[in-house]
């Protein structure tokens, strides 16, 4: 029995809540390892559409485990909002289905707070965070100061979490010119959120172990994507945790043996959200057209997504930092109608040709694309479901992508439908 990771092998957004909540159905338990609630997974089931910040996209499958891992950073207020409005939408949360790490990072108000005032005095350097508090709360947990899921159980011990990071915090916040935050009234809000949250709490790691000693497959869900890992992204433009598959190890405390398949999913073309370079952008008619039908918003922020031809070099890099195993491309059906494609498949930097995305800020705001075209194809991928329902130019489209990333294609998305999904390789299955 497998056991799998689904990773974001481009910006995010790449639609691995559908891929997952798909691959959900062979898995028995599903599991978030990092990243907080500026993750969004939108998931289109049978015309009901679900969204999802914080709770693994397997909830909505009956007779699974859902977990979050301690690579996540909680915000308890926002997990119980999103429990309450999937709740009302008829999906059963309980303590049999769900559980959190115990040692799980808490995100609290005085991160937003700090998350908001350093962004707008960055002006513009401002590096496009969605000012939910991920990154100063995966800072404290780094300088040890974090208050986590289990302290929550004991007054006495939050009292003196509370001190600690208060001490750090209220001088951050002197210096910024705002004021301090109050000890007991935080102490006070937390204790009554405790009960509604700590029912959850578990080992996962201990839990997760004899789950797989029992046979059971996990399938390991990712959040944003590769080029927004803290180390190999486009820093300083990423997110504040390791977004690549090797976070599935420690973001759950299984160990990396327990990795048999890694799955990177990745769209038919190329979309960012916020700040930071991007080579193949789009500003015409064309990129007009793959946001317009690709509904390119942001989930959590609803903030327009930038699009682009899709970048061969990029993929071909993220499928090695994150030791990929096969790709799922999604979205293919947004490329259809458009006669002619185009393929990064190298960079031009300097008047040099490098194939791969350099670390230097500047250089990668430098790099210019090299393209190959391709004939697009003017017939509908929409809700094709084997390969002889695709176009000829279509089948064309994606062994060309194979060769150029050197990865294979595993599933192939063809709407935003659950079952509308062509199944190469079977992830579980190895």
């Amino acid at each position: 029995m497998a056991n799998v990771v689904v990773v974001g092998a481009q910006w995010g957004d790449e639609g691995k809540g559908k891929i997952v909540d798909w691959l959900s159905e062979r898995a028995d338990i599903i599991a978030r390892f990092q990243g907080g609630h500026n993750a969004g997974h939108t998931l289109v089931i049978d015309g009901k559409v679900f969204k999802l910040s914080l709770l693994p996209s397997g909830i909505l499958r009956t007779g699974k485990l859902a977990v979050i891992g301690n690579g996540v950073v909680l915000d308890p207020w926002a997990l119980l909002d999103e429990i309450e409005k999937v709740s009302k939408q008829g999906v059963e949360i309980s303590t049999t289905n769900f559980v959190i790490a115990e040692n799980t990072p808490l995100i609290l108000p005085i991160h937003q707070d700090l998350d908001k005032i350093r962004e707008k005095a960055a002006g513009k350097s401002k590096i496009g965070t969605t000012g939910r508090g991920i990154g100063p709360a995966y800072e404290d947990k780094i300088g040890r100061r974090s208050i986590r899921l289990a302290d929550l159980s004991d007054p006495e011990t939050l009292k003196n979490r509370i001190e600690r990071l208060l001490s750090h915090h209220n001088a951050l916040r002197i210096g910024l010119g705002v004021d301090k935050i109050d000890g007991e009234a935080l102490k006070k809000t937390l204790l009554e959120i405790a009960p509604l949250i700590l029912k959850y709490a578990g080992p996962v790691w201990k839990i997760l172990n004899e789950k797989r000693k029992l046979g059971k497959r996990i399938l390991f869900e990712g959040a944003q994507g590769a080029l927004l890992d803290v180390d190999y992204g486009t820093y300083p433009y990423v997110t504040s945790s390791n977004t690549l598959s090797g976070m599935a190890a420690t973001g759950t405390g299984l160990g990396p043996r327990a990795i048999d398949f890694v799955l990177g999913i990745v769209k038919a073309y190329t979309t960012r959200v916020g700040e930071g370079p991007f080579a193949c952008e789009l500003f015409d008619e064309i990129g007009e057209h793959l946001a317009t039908v690709g509904r390119e918003k942001g989930t959590v922020t609803g903030r327009s997504r930038r699009c682009g031809w899709f970048d061969a070099v990029l993929v071909k890099q993220t499928c090695v930092t994150s030791g990929v195993s096969g790709i799922a491309l999604t979205k293919m059906d947004v490329l259809d109608g458009l006669k002619q494609l185009k393929i990064c498949v190298g960079y031009e930097l300097d008047g040099k040709k490098i194939d791969y995305l350099p670390i230097p800020s500047d250089q990668q705001a430098r790099v210019k694309p090299i393209y190959e075209v391709m004939d697009g194809w003017m017939e509908t991928t929409a809700g094709a479901r084997s390969w002889a329902e695709l176009p000829g130019a279509a089948i064309k489209y994606v062994r060309r992508i194979e060769e150029l990333i050197e990865c294979p294609v595993a599933m192939l998305s063809t709407s935003p439908e659950r079952e509308d999904t062509i199944l190469v390789t079977d992830p579980f299955v190895n």
